[in-house]
Parts: C-alpha cells; structure tokens; sequence
C-alpha cells in the first residue's frame, strides 16, 4: 500500500473531510512536480554541486491561486536565475483545471507502472522538452512512487485488528462500499493504519 492510500484510510478513521483530504495532498503533488520539472530544466539536483559552475541557479518561487474540484490550491512556482524557466505542470494565466487531478491520481496510484507513468509524463510535457528530459523526468517522479509503496513498517504495535467503515464510491453509479481497515495499536496507544482493501459488502470472509 503506498503513502497516499494509506492516509487516505487514516483519514477514513479519523471521519475527516474527505475533499480537503485530497485538496491537501493534490496541492502538495502539483508542487513537487514543479519542484521536479526545474530540476530537469537545470539537470542538477538542489544542493548538488553541479549547481556552483551550472550558469543557472534556483531563484525562490512566486505563488499563485489554483482551482480545482476539491477547492483553492496554493501553488508555489519555482524560478531560475537566468529567467528561463517556464513551467508546463499548470498552464500559464489559467486558473482552473481541466485534467490536472486525474493525471496526478494516476501518477501517485497504487501499482502504476514505468510504461504509465512514461506515457503521462509524455502527454504532459513530451512537446516541450527532449525525449532525455521527459525520461529523466519519469525517472524522479517513478522513485517517489516507490519510496511511497515500499516504506516500511518501523513500529511495534501491540494490538492489530480489522475494522470497516462505509463511503460512496463511484464506479459505473455512485453506492456505498464496505472499506476494510487493518488498524495496529502501538506501545504508546496510537492507532495507525497498515493496510485497507474495499469490498462491496460488509463480510467476515474478506
């Protein structure tokens, strides 16, 4: 299960606000992409010291409002010293979204693979950069995904049990399904969630 599910299952148990949920970690997924496509324009990571004789530098980054179905997102763009960046992940002067959602859940879901994430990498960049920027590009992106779906488990948890909670989903109509929730207790009380699975109806059989 990788990060992004796994908060979602926490926030499930909590009984927060589902669309906030995913406003929050959109915002911070469109950030990161910002912050990964500058570092394929520059092709050097922050810090590194390729940056020293580069003749390009990170400059800050200026915000702005963007909207979309889960609400208002604050988007800090990043900036090069030389001014030539320009970013494609949010089109310029637009302030609403289209299709930016969709492409972000599809590059944080849980088992996409290289081909999927080169393809959609390629739909939304490939006629702006060079082939070796879009595979750098796909590269950084993929690596995040992996450290979210392999992160291990660093607790001991005294108690682990299984419980389920009920929320529309939508597939071909809008119903409410049976979420399994596998919940550890640590030493200290805390409950966390350490896997879910989503099934149709409530049953001692899942």
């Amino acid at each position: 299960m990788n990060h992004l599910t796994t908060d979602l299952a926490q926030a499930l148990v909590e009984n927060r606000d589902i669309k906030e949920f995913f406003r929050e970690h959109l915002e911070h997924a469109v950030n990161q992409l910002l912050r990964n496509e500058l570092t394929c324009f520059l092709d050097y990571e922050p810090y590194d010291a390729k940056s020293i004789n580069s003749g390009n530098s990170r400059n800050g980054y200026y915000s702005r409002k963007f909207n979309t179905e889960f609400g208002e997102l604050s988007i800090q763009v990043p900036r090069d010293s030389d001014g030539f960046f320009e970013q494609q992940t949010v089109a310029p002067y637009k302030r609403n979204s289209e299709s930016l959602e969709e492409v972000v859940i599809h590059l944080y879901k849980k088992g996409g693979t290289t081909s999927e994430i080169a393809d959609l990498m390629e739909k939304m960049y490939g006629h702006h950069y060079s082939k070796q920027t879009i595979s750098n590009f796909t590269k950084i992106v993929e690596a995040d995904i992996e450290a979210y779906k392999y992160s291990p488990l660093n607790k001991r948890y005294v108690c682990v049990y299984l419980d389920a909670t009920h929320t529309p989903l939508r597939r071909k109509t809008v119903a409410k399904e049976a979420v399994y929730i596998a919940i550890g207790i640590d030493e200290d009380g805390h409950k966390e969630v350490l896997d879910f699975t989503i099934a149709p109806t409530e049953s001692a059989m899942v």
